[in-house]
């Protein structure tokens, strides 16, 4: 069984504009950690499916980061830059370029390869904002929410009934095997998915409004 909770990726700009308000202060240091917690993993994931070493990915994810709170006062001002969804990708995609480019000054081949086996591309089109991949840094997106929208929920819930949904849910496990594993009956394995699920679909939404 599978977890579906495809969420419309709205971003309200009242509602996004109040709160990247709290990075303009760098000593800010809880709402720059919750910003590097719930983006680091896109970055990152991202970046090495680009073709980037692990080492070049963490750098691109510090030089990202760093780009993100020079800019952020231009972000805000400037609202034909879109919403933040695609000017963080655009950001993400020039850094990774930036990696690229460095490979072909020490003599390295650039090149990327697509995730679904197309054709690989150039590293000008990852500099060009406007050349491909928004589907995939979509798809990469909702799945990075989803995977902080778990963590967060995971701390928050009885460790047991978190348990009960990542075997049943997550692992795929037959819910009889489930309740016998774990010491538990049918019922219980059930409202811990359908309870679980309803707050992990909730945090997804509420971390697609805040940025």
């Amino acid at each position: 069984m599978h977890l579906a909770m495809t969420v419309k990726a709205e971003d309200p700009l009242p509602t996004r504009y109040s709160l990247l308000s709290r990075l303009k202060n760098w000593d800010d240091q809880d709402s720059w950690k919750d910003f590097f917690d719930i983006y680091w993993r896109l970055i990152y994931s991202v970046a090495v499916k680009s073709g980037l070493t692990d080492a070049e990915a963490k750098d691109v994810v510090q030089e990202t980061i760093i780009s993100v709170a020079k800019d952020l006062p231009k972000f805000k001002q400037d609202r034909t830059l879109g919403s933040f969804k695609g000017w963080l990708r655009n950001i993400t995609r020039w850094r990774i370029a930036d990696r690229l480019r460095k490979r072909t000054r020490l003599g390295e081949k650039a090149r990327l390869s697509s995730v679904d086996g197309r054709r690989p591309f150039d590293v000008e089109e990852i500099a060009d904002p406007a050349a491909g991949s928004e589907a995939f840094w979509d798809e990469q997106w909702q799945a990075n929410l989803m995977d902080a929208a778990m963590d967060r929920v995971k701390r928050r819930v009885k460790e047991e009934h978190y348990q009960m949904f990542d075997l049943y849910v997550l692992k795929q496990w037959p819910v009889k095997r489930v309740a016998e594993t774990l010491g538990v009956n049918v019922a219980q394995v059930y409202l811990a998915k359908h309870r679980i699920a309803s707050l992990i679909k909730k945090e997804v939404q509420v971390l697609e409004k805040r940025w």
